[in-house]
């Protein structure tokens, strides 16, 4: 049985304005949430290559001894540089992972809205560490930890509103979620280049300030504690039932599913991860000194684009259904990676124009998934399915991100965009597994 929508429309009842009120306040809260998620991800582009240079480069001097020919010595480093930005992206995706078992679960046990202050804490705050590193693994803790609270925000806040909106509202809102992630990644992609401007120096100086600013989102755990309302539809669903145990989820009623999910989920990530992320440290290559703002340029280009491919998927799939729309996202995303990664570039409008397409049609997935995930599982276990089916992707995504770009590293002699194109190739498993999932347009979110 379905309960009708929790929250009726706003009227002249003082009580149908209250409920109204916490829905836009609640999704405000869960938008800038999400907004500050997109923020601390597209943090990491930016400040990887100058914050491991630095890091690295004492230690790759001392390796090589003080006689070394300053050619063999930059490439040691450039070699150094990729193999630890390869294992932070995986040490993010696992603490994503971790992050969206643990807080997704808490969602399910104690509310949607406490269990959201606590994972908006934990990555502002850890994420402003980071700034304080001193070796590498400095980095690699803050990268990994900040990450456990940014894996259970995303589940949470999807939780969240999708049980207090109605349903005609949910492909928008599918695509804001993902939309406004993006408006983050551009973001600070900007303030690097404002501060740049400003400062007149390169990123290399300014790695440690971009770090601090991600503590700015902690001011948001007030907006949600003192305003925003739990969701009505967990309260009523976990009145009279036995809490939920961390792998119910994956229980003979939802497995299916669940794994199908998971599956689905982790192809998006995987390419994501193990290719599209790689673009920004892509361009200073392709871009060489003269570009300084190199990777900025292709963070902004990538994010319009995933602006607007988040909104226009979950509005498609709101239209046309979630399956067809996911089979649209691989082919165009295929086709976008393996131009942009097999084609000659130099750096410049063309491909910067490359950069947006591939950002729109490989970002398309962040506004699908909320919009599809919540209409899988019931109330009283979806955030705890939702934590479960995104985030096993991610850990796909983590092995993949060391194994297989190391591995295709190696087979190509260290030419990355070879290396990317064929990671992007397992778009191809997404035409075939999509067809094997549930079709849930115009369907209620299932009690």
């Amino acid at each position: 049985m379905n309960h009708p929508e929790p929250f009726p429309e706003a009227s002249d009842s003082p009580l149908a304005d209250s409920l109204w009120r916490g829905r836009w306040l609640a999704l405000v809260a869960a938008a800038l949430g999400w907004m500050f998620d997109g923020f601390e991800m597209g943090l990491h582009p930016l400040v990887a290559y100058p914050a491991l240079r630095e890091l690295l480069g004492p230690g790759v001097a001392a390796s090589l001894g003080p006689a070394a020919d300053p050619a063999a010595a930059e490439a040691a480093l450039k070699t150094a540089v990729g193999q630890w930005n390869a294992i932070l992206n995986a040490l993010f995706l696992f603490g994503a992972a971790a992050g969206g078992f643990f807080f997704g679960w808490l969602g399910d046990r104690i509310g949607r809205t406490r269990a959201l202050t606590l994972t908006i804490l934990t990555y502002t705050i850890l994420t402003g560490l980071g700034g304080f590193s001193t070796s590498v693994w400095h980095l690699a803790a803050s990268r990994f930890l900040a990450a456990v609270g940014m894996g259970g925000e995303w589940s949470l806040g999807v939780a969240l509103i999708m049980e207090i909106w109605p349903a005609s509202a949910r492909p928008l809102l599918a695509g804001v979620i993902g939309a406004v992630g993006n408006v983050g990644y551009l973001l600070i992609a900007l303030t690097s280049l404002g501060m740049n401007a400003v400062s007149g120096q390169s990123t290399t100086s300014s790695w440690r300030p971009l770090m601090f600013i991600g503590v700015a989102p902690a001011f948001l755990v007030f907006l949600i504690r003192l305003w925003v309302p739990e969701s009505a539809r967990w309260e009523a669903a976990v009145a009279h039932s036995e809490p939920v145990k961390p792998w119910e989820p994956l229980g003979p009623a939802t497995r299916g599913r669940c794994i199908l999910a998971i599956l689905l989920m982790g192809i998006a990530l995987l390419a994501t991860w193990g290719a599209v992320q790689w673009i920004p440290l892509w361009s200073v290559s392709v871009a060489g000194p003269e570009y300084s703002g190199a990777k900025e340029y292709s963070q902004i280009a990538a994010g319009i684009g995933a602006v607007i491919g988040t909104l226009a998927a979950a509005l498609f799939a709101g239209r046309f259904g979630r399956r067809p729309t996911y089979f649209v996202m691989c082919l165009l995303s295929l086709v976008a990676t393996g131009w942009l990664f097999r084609t000659p570039q130099t750096f410049g409008p063309e491909f910067l124009a490359g950069v947006f397409l591939v950002g729109l049609t490989t970002a398309a997935f962040y506004g699908w998934a909320p919009l599809y995930l919540p209409e899988l599982f019931p109330t009283r276990i979806r955030a705890t399915a939702q934590g479960i089916a995104y985030n096993f992707g991610r850990i796909f995504a983590g092995i993949g991100t060391i194994v297989l770009t190391g591995a295709m590293l190696d087979r190509f002699k260290s030419d990355l965009p070879a290396s990317l194109a064929f990671t992007s190739l397992i778009y191809v498993a997404g035409l075939v597994l999509i067809w094997f999932a549930p079709e849930t347009k115009g369907k209620p979110l299932p009690d």
